[in-house]
């Protein structure tokens, strides 16, 4: 018998070793703050086209600068601007309605026009409706088209990425308004 004891001595030790090494749902650790999930579902990506309106004129403008650029430049540089413009299914402003892009943009390049832009895209129609996108990226205004990432989305859209490509459909050079096409590619759950 005394001999055995060191024999399970050494084997306690090496499950306590060996045990140390496996993840939390195989260790048996329950009460923790961590835990492995998972899932069944199919990853599934969506195409979409949306006009982003851009009304800086009038009385009720969508877009509202916050920061005026500190020097002057034909950039802006330095100047942002909160957004809260309207997403529609065509070109037209009287076009329906599906959504709103809420965020900002702000001029960060001194050698062109190129912003930075942070956006939700706020889903008001449809199968979408109460889900969003987040949109994170470089914006070169006066490039055909632009990329930016999609980095994440809510209730539909939860665990999204992808990008979108922005090409400009109108641009007023008097009022400095402006159509944005939009196109979506996003995966998701």
């Amino acid at each position: 018998m005394a001999s055995i004891l060191p024999l399970l001595a050494n084997i306690s030790i090496l499950i306590v070793i060996f045990s140390s090494f496996l993840p939390p749902t195989l260790a048996g650790e329950n009460g923790g703050f961590v835990r492995t999930l998972s899932h069944n579902k199919k990853e599934k990506l969506t195409q979409f086209r949306a006009y982003w309106h851009d009304v800086v004129s009038g009385r009720n403008p969508t877009s509202v600068p916050v920061i005026n650029p500190p020097m002057n430049t034909s950039t802006f540089f330095g100047g942002m601007s909160m957004i809260d413009n309207a997403l529609t299914e065509g070109p037209e402003m009287s076009s329906k309605l599906i959504g709103r892009a809420q965020g900002f943009y702000a001029s960060a390049s001194q050698e062109e026009v190129g912003l930075l832009m942070a956006m939700n895209f706020a889903f008001m129609e449809g199968k979408y409706n109460g889900s969003t996108i987040t949109v994170l990226g470089r914006n070169t205004v006066f490039s055909k088209v632009r990329e930016m990432p999609v980095i994440g989305g809510t209730g539909l859209f939860r665990f999204a990425r992808g990008y979108v490509q922005a090409r400009t459909h109108s641009l007023d050079l008097n009022t400095g308004d402006a159509t944005v096409e939009y196109t979506c590619y996003v995966m998701h759950y």
